[in-house]
C-alpha cells in the first residue's frame, strides 16, 4: 500500500488562517493542550468529486470545501453573528446540508436550536432549509428562508440515490415548558432546492431513533420515557407496532440495519441486564438470533456499509478497541483489516466514502494521536494523509494509556485507564485520579484525552475509572450505581487508587482527584470518604447538593428527568444528604479547588454556592474559578486554557510536581 503526503500549506493561506507549527513553540503546555482540533469531520462527496472539513477560524467553526483533484479550496461556508457551522452532509455531489448552531459566552455546548441551511459545493443556491425564523428573504442577504417551523430538526438520512430531496426528524417545540423535549418527533420529506415540506411519519414514543431502509422507507423506531428503558416499534400499514410481546427476554431494542428478508433486521438488545448484543430478529415471529456478543462490554460502535445499508462489523472496547467482523466478505471489512495492517498501533474508523466506494476518508488515531485524516483509494489501493487533527502535538512524546483492571471490595470486577508520563519509569509516580460523567451512560475509553496528556506531560500519572453505574457494560453493572452514588460508587474510584498504589506505581504520599460534572462530585465524596487518601480534591461544574437537583437544574424540569432522578437517587432526604458533600464538608482534610459556571444549567450555580456556604460555615479554606458566562464545561481554547493553568498550578503546588 503506498503512502502519499500531500502539503496542506496551501489550503491554510487561502482560508486566511496562519500556519501554526511555529506558532506551537511559543505556547505553554497549557496552551497546546487546550487548543482544540484544527481539522474535524473529514467528509468525500457521493462522486468524489469534493472534499470538505470543519475547521475554527476566529473562534468559529466553518465548513471548508476543497476540489479532490486540485486539494484546492472551491466554498468555505460561515455564518455571521455568533452563529457557526455544527454537523453536515452530502445530500448530493453538488450540495451540501448543514445545521447552524448559535455560540453563548463560554458555553461548552454551542446551543442548537434545529435550523438547516442547504447550499452547493461552489456557493451557489444557498437557502434557510428548515427552522424557527420567518419565511421571505433574510434583510440584506441573498439566502432565501421557508415557512418557518417551531421545531429542532436532525438529518436523518441524505437519501443518496435521490438528488433532490433529504429526510429530517424534527421535534417540535409545541407551546414551550420543560417538557417540549417529550414532544411527538416527525419525519419530514424536504425538498433540497427549495425547502418544501411533507410530513410522513410521526414518532409513537418520545426520544426517537428511526431507521430508514435503502428506499428511505422510516421502518423502525425506537424512544425512551425515562432514560432507562427503551422500546422499538415497526411500521405495518402506516401504523406502528410494539415489538415487546415478540423479544421476551430482550429489553432496550434498537434497530441497527436490515437484512435481505424484510421481516428480518439486527438490533442491539440486553438479555437479563448482560452486556448489550446484537440480535437478528424476525418481526413477525419473534425468533430471534444472538450473531454478536462481548462478555463484559457493549458494542462501542455498530458498523454499516454505507453503500448497501448492512451490517458488516461490531467494535468493542474491553480495553483497547477491536473488530468481530459479521460479514468478513464485506468489501468494507476488508478494507479494514488493509488499513489495520497499513497503519500499526492505531485504530481505524472509515467515516465517509463515494457511493461506489472507491474512495473513502479514513480517520487513525491512538492514545498518543488525536486522529489523522487519509484519503484511501480502494481502487487503486493508495492511501493519501490529508489532515491532522492536532499536527503541533507530537505523538512520539506523549503518554501512553493502558487498560487496568481490578476487583473491588465487594467482589466486582472493574475496569480503567491508567495513562503514564512518557519516558518514565511507572514506579512511585503522582496520580491523579480523573472520575468522569454521567455518571450512567458514559464511560471512559482508550484514546487521546488532552487534559490527562497535560497531567501527565507534568510527570503524574492519570487514573480513570469505569465504576459501577458507568454504561457500556450492561444493564445489570450500570443499575448497580443506581441510589449508590455516594457509597459503591466511590468506593470502586477508592479501591482503583489504591490498587495503583499495591502495585507500585503510585506514590501513596501524592494522590489528588479532580473530575468534571458527575466526576466534581465524586472528587469531592472520595474525599469525604477516604480523607487521608486523597491530598487535594478538584471539583469542576459538580452537582455537591444531591436534594437540591430536585429543584434546580435542566433534569429535574422534565417529566422524565424527573422520573429519571427518582430512579437512580432515590427520594429519601435523610439518603441524599448523607451522600452529598455540602452537608459532609467536616470530614474534608484535602486541599479543594472549585471551579464553575455562572451559566451552567446541568449543575446550576446553586450547587457551588452551596458547597460554598457550607466550607465558609466551618471556615474550611479553598480556591475558586468562577466564570459567570460559563456553561457546563469549556467551549473557547483560551478559556480552557485558563482552567488547565489554575489546575496545573493547584496540582503541581499540592503533588509537588
Amino acid at each position: 500500500m503506498t503512502l502519499i503526503k500531500l502539503i496542506t500549506i496551501t489550503l491554510l493561506v487561502a482560508i486566511g488562517l496562519p500556519p501554526q507549527a511555529n506558532a506551537a513553540d511559543k505556547l505553554t503546555p497549557e496552551q497546546l493542550f487546550s487548543r482544540g482540533a484544527e481539522f474535524t469531520d473529514v467528509k468525500i462527496s457521493p462522486e468524489g468529486d469534493y472534499i470538505s472539513a470543519i475547521t475554527k477560524h476566529d473562534g468559529k467553526k466553518k465548513l471548508l470545501i476543497l476540489d479532490s483533484k486540485t486539494n484546492k479550496l472551491t466554498h468555505a461556508v460561515f455564518f455571521p453573528g455568533n452563529a457557526q457551522v455544527r454537523d453536515y452532509v452530502w445530500a448530493n455531489d453538488e450540495r451540501i446540508v448543514l445545521q447552524i448552531e448559535h455560540l453563548k459566552g463560554w458555553q461548552d455546548h454551542p446551543l442548537y436550536y434545529g435550523e438547516l441551511f442547504a447550499v452547493n459545493a461552489d456557493g451557489s443556491r444557498p437557502i434557510y432549509l428548515f427552522g424557527h425564523k420567518s419565511g421571505g428573504q433574510q434583510t440584506g442577504s441573498h439566502i432565501k428562508q421557508n415557512t418557518p417551523m417551531r421545531a429542532t430538526a436532525y438529518i436523518l438520512d441524505p437519501l443518496p440515490e435521490d438528488k433532490k430531496y433529504i429526510l429530517i426528524k424534527a421535534l417540535p417545540w409545541g407551546h414551550g415548558g420543560s417538557n417540549w423535549q417529550e414532544n411527538t418527533q416527525k419525519v419530514f420529506r424536504v425538498n433540497l432546492y427549495s425547502g418544501k415540506r411533507k410530513k410522513i411519519a410521526s414518532a409513537p414514543i418520545p426520544n426517537a431513533n428511526f431507521l430508514t431502509d435503502n428506499d428511505g422507507e422510516v421502518r423502525f423506531v425506537s424512544g425512551t420515557r425515562d432514560y432507562i428503558n427503551y422500546e422499538l416499534f415497526y411500521r405495518q400499514d402506516s401504523k406502528w407496532v410494539n415489538v415487546d410481546k415478540l423479544t421476551h427476554n430482550l429489553n432496550n431494542l434498537t434497530p441497527i440495519a436490515f437484512t435481505d428478508d424484510k421481516d428480518s433486521l439486527y438490533v442491539t438488545g440486553s438479555e437479563s441486564g448482560k452486556p448489550e448484543g446484537v440480535y437478528l430478529l424476525n418481526i413477525k415471529t419473534g425468533e430471534q438470533k444472538l450473531v454478536s456478543q462481548d462478555k463484559v462490554v457493549d458494542p462501542s460502535n455498530i458498523w454499516i456499509n454505507k453503500t448497501s445499508k448492512k451490517l458488516y462489523a461490531v467494535e468493542y472496547e474491553n480495553g483497547y478497541p477491536e473488530y468481530e467482523f459479521i460479514a468478513p466478505k464485506d468489501p468494507s471489512a476488508k478494507y479494514i483489516k488493509q488499513l489495520l495492517a497499513s497503519l500499526p498501533g492505531h485504530q481505524i474508523h472509515l467515516v465517509s466514502q463515494t457511493n461506489n466506494a472507491e474512495k473513502m476518508i479514513i480517520k487513525a488515531f491512538n492514545d498518543r494521536n488525536p486522529g489523522d485524516y487519509y484519503l484511501f483509494d480502494s481502487k487503486a489501493v493508495n492511501l493519501a494523509y490529508l489532515f491532522s487533527e492536532k499536527k503541533w502535538l507530537d505523538p512520539d512524546q506523549m503518554a501512553d494509556v493502558k487498560p487496568i483492571k481490578f476487583t473491588s471490595r465487594d467482589g466486582i470486577e472493574i475496569n480503567g485507564y491508567l495513562t503514564l508520563p512518557y519516558g518514565v519509569d511507572a514506579k512511585n509516580l503522582p496520580l491523579v485520579v480523573n472520575p468522569h460523567g454521567g455518571p450512567h451512560g458514559p464511560r471512559d475509553w482508550w484514546g487521546f484525552d488532552p487534559q490527562n496528556q497535560l497531567i501527565a506531560s507534568q510527570g503524574a500519572a492519570v487514573l480513570q475509572v469505569n465504576f459501577r453505574g458507568s454504561g457500556g457494560y450492561g444493564a445489570d453493572f450500570e443499575h448497580a450505581g443506581h441510589q449508590k452514588w455516594g457509597t459503591n460508587i466511590q468506593y470502586d474510584i477508592i479501591d482503583a487508587t489504591k490498587y495503583v498504589i499495591e502495585q507500585g506505581i503510585v506514590d501513596k504520599e501524592r494522590v489528588c482527584i479532580a473530575g468534571g460534572s458527575f466526576g466534581g462530585y465524586s472528587a469531592l465524596q472520595s474525599a469525604i470518604i477516604e480523607p487521608d487518601l486523597f491530598k487535594c480534591a478538584i471539583g469542576f461544574a459538580g452537582v455537591y447538593d444531591l436534594p437540591l437537583m430536585f429543584e434546580e437544574g435542566d433534569i429535574q424540569g422534565r417529566r422524565a428527568g424527573e422520573r429519571y432522578l427518582k430512579q437512580v437517587l432515590g427520594d429519601d432526604p435523610q439518603v441524599l444528604k448523607a451522600m452529598s458533600p455540602t452537608y459532609n464538608v467536616d470530614k474534608l482534610k484535602a486541599k479543594l479547588l472549585l471551579v464553575h459556571g455562572g451559566d451552567d444549567e446541568r449543575a446550576p450555580i446553586e450547587q457551588f454556592e452551596a458547597l460554598e456556604e457550607a466550607l465558609k460555615k466551618h471556615n474550611y479554606p479553598f480556591q475558586q474559578l468562577v466564570m459567570d458566562d460559563e456553561g457546563h464545561g469549556f467551549y473557547n481554547d483560551e478559556h480552557r486554557a485558563k482552567y488547565f493553568a489554575e489546575m496545573m498550578g493547584f496540582l503541581k503546588e499540592n503533588l509537588k510536581l
